[in-house]
């Protein structure tokens, strides 16, 4: 018989507190561990070790650019597992092709919806059916 099926682990990285908070209570209701970082500096380092299954990642961070980090975390192929959503509140179309090109999995612009982020959470956080 199988175990329970552990909490998936969110990772925010987001430095406006309004935001942040908003991030908090919805992972909180969705039943997600989450920890929370204000700045990029760092950020690689953390996510490194605390091994998310998700990364909402801000673009305009102090310290270093979600872009930046979004890098790093693609070239280290012990993270591949590692989603990353992007988010910001800057100009669509070429915000969104610099995240994706970066490696990004998902982007999401500000002010979001919070129906819509819960949406790209799960589809980002459902396993993919095994083939055949």
């Amino acid at each position: 018989m199988a175990g329970p099926v552990p909490r998936r682990r969110v990772l925010v990285i987001e430095d406006e507190d309004s935001i942040a908070t908003a991030l908090h209570h919805l992972l909180t209701r969705e039943g997600y561990d989450h920890d929370r970082l204000a700045s990029g500096a760092g950020a690689v380092a953390r996510i490194r070790t605390s091994r998310p299954d998700l990364v909402l990642l801000d673009v305009m961070l102090p310290g270093a650019s979600g872009y930046e980090i979004c890098q790093h975390v693609r070239r280290d192929p012990a993270l591949a597992g590692v989603k990353i959503l992007m988010m910001t509140a800057g100009g669509a179309a070429a915000e969104r092709g610099g995240g994706l090109a970066h490696g990004a999995d998902g982007f999401i612009l500000k002010p979001f919806a919070l129906q819509d982020l819960r949406a790209e959470v799960r589809r980002l956080l459902t396993p993919a059916p095994p083939p055949g």
